[in-house]
Parts: C-alpha cells; sequence; structure tokens
C-alpha cells in the first residue's frame, strides 16, 4: 500500500511538471530564412535582413512579446532542419497541397501573384504550348520551378533554374532565356521598375494552379498548434491595429500592372 502511495504521488508530481513545461511562457522564436528573394526578403549592402516578410516577422514577435531569432537557410523548403528543431518556422513560403504533407501554415501574410514576363514583342503566353522549345527561367527551389517543371518540361518546355534572382534577371535581359516565371512584386523591382526593364512586361494572365499557390505564409512543424494559434491571433491584431496595413503599403502589392 505505501509503494502504491509513492507511485501516486510520483506520478502526480511529474504531471504537476509537464504542465508548468507547456505552460511555461514562449520568449523566443527562431524564424529560419532564405534571404534570396527581394523585396520580401534579402540582406541589404550592411548586411542586415530586410523586407516585407522581415518586417511582418518583427511585429509579431514584438506584438507577442517575444524576441525575433533569424536563421539563415540556402533554400525555403528545409523541412528537415524544422524537423530537427534548428528553427520553430519557416519565413516566406507559400502553402501547397505538397507542402502541406510535411508541415503546418499559418493564415497568408500576405496575397503573391504570378506571371510571365518576357519582351513585349515575343508574343509568349503562360502556357505550355507558347513556350514549346523556348527557355524559361525559374529560381531554384521555388514553387514556380516545381510548377514549370511538372507542368510544362514534359511538353517540351525548357526549364532552366537560377539560384539567385539578379543572375536570372541577367540571363533574360542578354537573351540567354527567353522568359521567366515570378511573383509580380519581385520581378517588377528587379527588372520591370528598372532601366534594363525597357521592352519587358509581364505577358498574358495571372498563372494559378494548386502547386503554385496563392500567399505567403509561416510554415511550421504539425505538433506546434500552440505557436501556429499565437500567430495567427497576433497577425489579426496587427490587422485590426492597422500596423499590418502599414508595413504592407509602401511594397505596392497592389500596384496595377499591363495585362496583354
Amino acid at each position: 500500500m505505501v509503494l502504491i502511495h509513492i507511485c501516486v504521488a510520483l506520478a502526480l508530481l511529474l504531471s504537476v511538471d509537464a504542465v508548468a513545461v507547456v505552460e511555461q511562457p514562449r520568449e523566443e522564436i527562431r524564424f529560419g530564412v532564405a534571404a534570396l528573394f527581394p523585396p520580401f526578403q534579402n540582406r541589404n549592402p550592411q548586411g542586415q535582413l530586410v523586407g516585407l516578410n522581415i518586417e511582418l516577422g518583427n511585429a509579431l514577435c514584438t506584438q507577442l512579446n517575444v524576441r525575433c531569432t533569424w536563421v539563415d537557410q540556402r533554400v525555403v523548403e528545409d523541412f528537415s532542419s524544422l524537423e530537427a528543431r534548428q528553427f520553430d518556422a519557416i519565413m516566406g513560403i507559400a502553402p501547397t497541397p505538397k507542402r502541406r504533407q510535411w508541415v503546418s501554415f499559418t493564415d497568408n501574410l500576405h496575397p503573391f501573384t504570378t506571371r510571365l514576363v518576357a519582351r513585349r514583342t515575343s508574343g509568349l503566353r503562360p502556357t505550355a504550348r507558347s513556350l514549346r522549345g523556348k527557355r524559361v527561367g525559374v529560381l531554384l527551389g521555388s514553387n514556380r520551378e516545381a510548377f514549370a517543371r511538372s507542368q510544362w518540361e514534359p511538353q517540351g518546355v525548357l526549364i532552366k533554374s537560377f539560384w539567385l534572382n539578379q543572375e536570372l534577371v541577367r540571363s533574360l535581359v542578354a537573351g540567354d532565356i527567353d522568359a521567366t516565371l515570378q511573383g509580380s512584386v519581385e520581378i517588377r523591382e528587379a527588372l520591370l521598375d528598372t532601366a534594363d526593364g525597357e521592352g519587358f512586361d509581364f505577358l498574358g494572365p495571372a498563372v494559378s494552379a494548386d502547386l503554385l499557390g496563392d500567399g505567403v505564409s509561416i510554415a511550421l512543424r504539425k505538433t506546434d498548434t500552440a505557436l501556429r494559434n499565437q500567430l495567427n491571433r497576433a497577425l489579426e491584431q496587427l490587422r485590426q491595429s492597422g500596423e499590418y496595413q502599414r508595413i504592407l503599403q509602401p511594397y505596392r502589392l497592389d500596384a496595377p500592372f499591363a495585362m496583354q
């Protein structure tokens, strides 16, 4: 009987300790980030992290009264490092059905639009038939690469992947590739709003598919439901306070663009 009482007491003590661990306030969120996608997430000439997703991440941490720690990653879709707990979440990733097999996502931080960009005189359209035999540049490891390789490449479109957007843009301007499939905001800043962008434009309608997604979010381990809920609540609070709109405004996500 004494042994039973001792076991019960130990069980209760362990239960209390477990609850204390679960309920311990979070002090830090470690965001994994591939800082290669201006104006959303990149490093400025001084080496500082800048961009819309960085601002939103910092604002979410402030709202939650926790410290933001940014962990540089070489690729966006670094789910193995996430599972290994090298960081708590991945910033700036599009929720797609394939990715949802591995991780969960917060609500969308902001929308994005995928467009084909080429010379205005090319007559190209964002279809496999129009692009057959053409060279289309995409960013390595992006959802646009996954889409182009699965939907266009088997039909004769030549897909070329680039590590950096600057390299892709230089190849497009030089004529080494014929077009690029990109987010409208990214390619507008990298090319269309620059002197080199003269003669280039969005061609055809926006490209929409499950493989592409329609927004940018934060990926988390499927078991981290508490953190996902906290981030979603903080995002809603930023919207209600007007801070969210203030952060997004300079990035011109809703700026009009040509429909060729």
